[in-house]
């Protein structure tokens, strides 16, 4: 996955000062590495007998979707809140610049499902753990969360203990 790295902008200071931003668009524009990173991340998960793949708004979408396609697994989209239209359950987290607020359709799991959490950076974790409140109120099981990017400084790792994390890069 090295050669993954080399496709991958960094931006300082973006979306804030002191921020250094990881832009995935110069990979993604690459056929072959953006092929290469949905393949690497199904290696490591087709395993897990996955019933639904959860993507993260926005960049969760980019790869999620390709990912449950190819486990042959449901997809469930997790949106800012006012983003859905049925009746959802949400969530609250705090990012590295300020806080947000995430929601999922209350129908898009049911108890028991196997369930992999997708999105393409684990910075603070904020996001992840807001995502997981999501699937655990409707009693899903999450069998991994999966990342192209790890920011392994930021230690959020190890402030999801018992979780199955999967990453294809690691800063």
């Amino acid at each position: 996955m090295d050669n993954l790295t080399t496709l991958i902008r960094d931006i300082p200071d973006f979306p804030v000062p002191g921020i250094l931003f990881r832009d995935i668009t110069t990979m993604l524009k690459d056929g072959e590495a953006f092929h290469s990173s949905i393949d690497g991340l199904c290696d490591k998960l087709r395993d897990l007998d996955v019933d639904k793949v959860v993507g993260i708004e926005s960049r969760g979408f980019i790869f999620g979707a390709p990912i449950a396609y190819n486990l042959r697994a449901g997809f469930v989209p997790v949106r800012k809140l006012g983003k859905l239209p049925a009746d959802t359950v949400v969530a609250e987290y705090d990012l590295e610049y300020g806080s947000n607020t995430v929601e999922m359709h209350r129908d898009a799991i049911t108890v028991g499902e196997r369930v992999v959490i997708v999105d393409d950076l684990l910075a603070t974790g904020g996001t992840t753990r807001a995502t997981i409140d999501l699937i655990e109120q409707l009693d899903g099981k999450i069998v991994a969360i999966a990342f192209l990017i790890e920011l392994t400084e930021l230690g959020a790792r190890q402030d999801l203990p018992g979780y199955n994390i999967v990453t294809l890069i690691r800063y």
